[in-house]
């Protein structure tokens, strides 16, 4: 946390972290961790992102190419090409979708929950300054990530998983 920030923020960006040991990339939606929905194993949180997003749209072919790779970049590149694409559907689900996606990781992997868990009532806040939808479109060391009415963009992976956090909280 910068000292000239008013709330306590635990910034993120990344998802590679040394094998064995959960760090905050674990928030990533690239991060490595099995789970499992409806039946269905997933390799990240990515991965269940990107196959909602096609079968939400009726894009059963693309859906089973995101589930046959565990490459995220694979994956993303995927999930920009799944067919009858509908926005407005989208943004009225994705936020849910993710929230959901990452309350089977966090529930199920006892060592990540752990971890969300661990970071209190802190702002999770995903510092990626290339990503205006899940993050703030700012790097953690700019000054301006410190203010939410400076960020560049809207942090729905950080209010997805404090969402997710409570919920977890509500459980125990």
């Amino acid at each position: 946390m910068s000292s000239s920030c008013i709330h306590e923020y635990l910034f993120f960006w990344g998802h590679l972290s040394a094998p064995h040991v959960v760090t905050k990339a674990c928030f990533s939606q690239w991060y490595p961790c099995k789970f499992e929905v409806d039946g269905q194993m997933y390799s990240s949180t990515e991965q269940y992102m990107m196959s909602e997003k096609a079968r939400l749209m009726g894009d059963t072919e693309t859906r089973e190419r995101i589930l046959a790779t565990d490459d995220p970049r694979e994956i993303k590149k995927l999930g920009r090409m799944v067919r009858d694409f509908d926005a407005r559907l989208w943004d009225m689900k994705k936020s849910q979708v993710v929230v959901n996606g990452n309350l089977h990781k966090f529930g199920q992997n006892p060592k990540l929950r752990d971890f969300l868990l661990s970071t209190g009532d802190k702002v999770l806040v995903e510092a990626s300054p290339y990503d205006k939808i899940w993050g703030i479109g700012l790097e953690a060391k700019n000054p301006d990530a410190c203010d939410p009415r400076l960020w560049k963009g809207e942090n729905l992976l950080g209010f997805a998983l404090m969402e997710v956090r409570e919920l977890l909280r509500k459980k125990r």
